[in-house]
This record gives C-alpha cells, structure tokens and sequence, in this order.
C-alpha cells in the first residue's frame, strides 16, 4: 500500500511537471507548439503516452522519447508524455490522470495485458482513441497497434543462431532459450518466431534442446541468475537464444565468469550500443534492429489523425495498415506492421549510418576504437 501511494504521489507530481518540459526519460514530457485546454486541466495535452520503463531496454529511456518527441514537434501537437517506471500502480495512475485531463488520444506500452486493458477499458468509456505501441495489449481492444512483425523478429534470431552454430561448425550442440517477459505478448511471438527455426534442428538431432525459461518483467539481473542456473545445469551449453541485448548482456557476463565468451554464440535484439560493443568483440552473435525512428513516426501520425478527427491512411502514417488477430478477443485489431532487420558485425555501420546509434558511444575505448577501424566502421 505505501509504494502504491507513493507511486501515485510521484505520478501526479510528474503529470504537473511534464507540461514544461523535458526529462530524461523517467518522467513526463510536453511537446508541440500548441496549449489550450483539451476539456480536462487547462492547457493539458490532447495526446498522452505511457512507456513502461527505463531499465530493461534503452529504447524506452533514450529512443523512444527522442523520436516521439521529434515527431510530435514536426506536427505541432503536444503530447504528454509519461514513463511507468514498471510500476503497475504507477501506470494506472498516469493513466487515469491522463483520462481525466482530456486527451483525445491515448498511446500505451503495456505492463501486461491486464493493466493496460484496464486502461484502455478506462480510455474507450470516456470516448477517447487508442493506440497499442510496440505491444499488443491482449483482448485491451485498441483501435489501432502499431510495432513490428515481431514473429520475423524471432525467426532472424533463430535462423542468426543457426548461422553462427555452423561457422562454428558446432556438433549438436545443447542450445538454450531465454525468453522474454512472459506477460508480454511480443515475447510470446518472438520465440514462437525462433522456435519455429530451431524446432526442425532439433527434431533432426542437429540440435539438443536445453534449457528453455522466460525472464519475469524482462528484468536483466534476473536473466543472469536464471542462465547462471542454466549452465550449472547444462554446463555444455554451445549456443543460447537471449530474446533482446539486455539478456544478452546479462547471459555474456555469466559466459566470462567460465572464460565461455565469444565460444558460446548469443543472439540478441534491440542493436543498443552495449549489444553492437558486444557483436565487435565476438561475444554477442547477432542483434536484431527495429529502426525506432519510423516506427515513432508511424505512431505519431497516427495519433494526430486520429486527434484531428481524420480517418487513418497508409499516405498519412506512412506505413501500410493492416490487421492483426487478437489472440485472446479473437477480434481483429488494424495494424501498423514495420519490418526488422538482422545485424551482424558485418553490417553494423548499417545501425550507425541510420543514426539509430553514435559511433562515438560504440568505438570508445579500447579494444572498440581498434575494432571499429577493422570493421570500417565510422
């Protein structure tokens, strides 16, 4: 009860602050050249936004927040823009705020499903449109999703991992599986992405299937005590599918502690700069990079579509719409789908070249200066 009232304290005090500017990713965020009041609190934003948190991936402290800001800034509409901080209580409470000062429009990334179909729920009663960003919010029924074809984002990690078992020209090797979050519905298609690889080697005897455990809340400490488990275990683990850098990262600190690093290919997601660092130096196999950028953009115009009253187009959001099937309501939800893309250390320059990451922050320090010259990477 005390952390739910001062989660609560924190989210109000957050909602009144991010009306005046920018944060670092951990509060609230107003955009846009506009004001006027939006029917709730005087001046509040006709767009609200609520990312999860800012420890289990850089994009929800730095990438997101950058490109949504952008985004909003080029159409002259504010937006409030607020961060859960994993907190359920805290999510709730910035949802109900947000509600109550009037937006127009509201965009989530859930916690779970239950959370933020109570939001969404909240959001359709007082007329206000929806949008589900990144994750599907399970029977939550948004008008609108907009992510990545996130099953291919599993089968580039699955046929990655394949390709790096047999540069190794590894021999059946014990392969494990650590999994996202598993109330977060892209981790439900991302390894049903990369089981759908994996699976034909290891009915083929190609592969051992080993240890396989999903990783509460995407919590990366908790992935490292999960695989330090794992190898106890399975101490002749030869290939781990991580389903994002953080895991990947976590996984490669416990493969060092047993001088296993860069002899135990790992897959990752997300191409943050410690996972790009990580692909230079041959501990990290793989990454699998969502351009953010567009994927912001996509949602952005969205949601000003639908504050303005327009119906949606494929030339106004800039991707195409389609539709994806809830798999709990069963209901059809239209979807904004963006493609990823593997990367590999042959083609990091790519992430650079986007702008998606600063050379700077990938090639400091040795042994990545040296690296990157060898990698052309500049």
């Amino acid at each position: 009860m005390r952390r739910a009232l001062l989660a609560m304290a924190a989210a109000g005090l957050l909602a009144t602050a991010g009306m005046t500017g920018c944060t670092d990713g951990g509060g609230a965020t107003s955009t846009g050249s506009g004001s006027g009041s939006t029917g709730g609190r005087p001046g509040a934003a006709p767009i609200g936004i609520i990312l999860p948190d800012t420890s289990t991936s850089q994009r929800w402290k730095v990438d997101d927040p950058k490109y949504l800001k952008a985004a909003f800034d080029a159409a002259g509409v504010p937006v409030d823009l607020q961060n859960a901080q994993g907190d359920k209580a805290r999510f709730a409470t910035i949802a109900d705020q947000m509600i109550n000062d009037g937006v127009k429009v509201l965009m989530i990334v859930n916690l779970d499903s239950p959370t933020g179909r109570a939001a969404l729920a909240k959001a359709r009663a007082a007329g206000i449109r929806t949008i589900d960003y990144d994750r599907l919010t399970l029977g939550g029924g948004a008008d609108y999703y907009v992510s990545f074809d996130n099953v291919k984002v599993g089968e580039l990690q699955g046929l990655g991992l394949i390709g790096c078992l047999s540069a190794q020209r590894a021999v059946n090797p014990v392969v494990a599986e650590l999994n996202g979050s598993p109330t977060d519905n892209n981790a439900t298609l991302f390894k049903q992405g990369y089981d759908a690889k994996l699976q034909p080697m290891y009915d083929d005897a190609k592969y051992v299937k080993g240890p396989d455990q999903s990783v509460p809340d995407w919590i990366n400490s908790e992935g490292g005590v999960i695989f330090k488990q794992m190898l106890q275990q399975w101490p002749n683990i030869r290939g781990v599918l991580a389903a994002n850098d953080g895991l990947a990262n976590a996984v490669i600190g416990v493969l060092k502690q047993h001088n296993l690093n860069g002899r135990v290919p790992v897959t990752g997601q997300d191409a943050t700069v410690d996972g790009l660092r990580n692909i230079l130096t041959g501990d990290q196999c793989l990454t699998v990079y969502k351009a953010i950028r567009p994927e912001a953009e996509a949602a952005a115009n969205l949601a000003v579509s639908l504050y303005r009253g327009a119906k949606p187009a494929a030339q106004t959001v800039g991707q195409r719409i389609g539709r994806i099937k809830d798999p709990e309501s069963g209901a059809y939800v239209p979807f904004v789908s963006l493609t990823p893309e593997l990367i590999t250390k042959s083609n990091i320059q790519r992430v650079i070249a986007d702008g998606f990451a600063d050379v700077k922050d990938v090639c400091r320090g040795e042994p990545y200066a040296r690296l990157c010259q060898e990698n052309n990477i500049k």
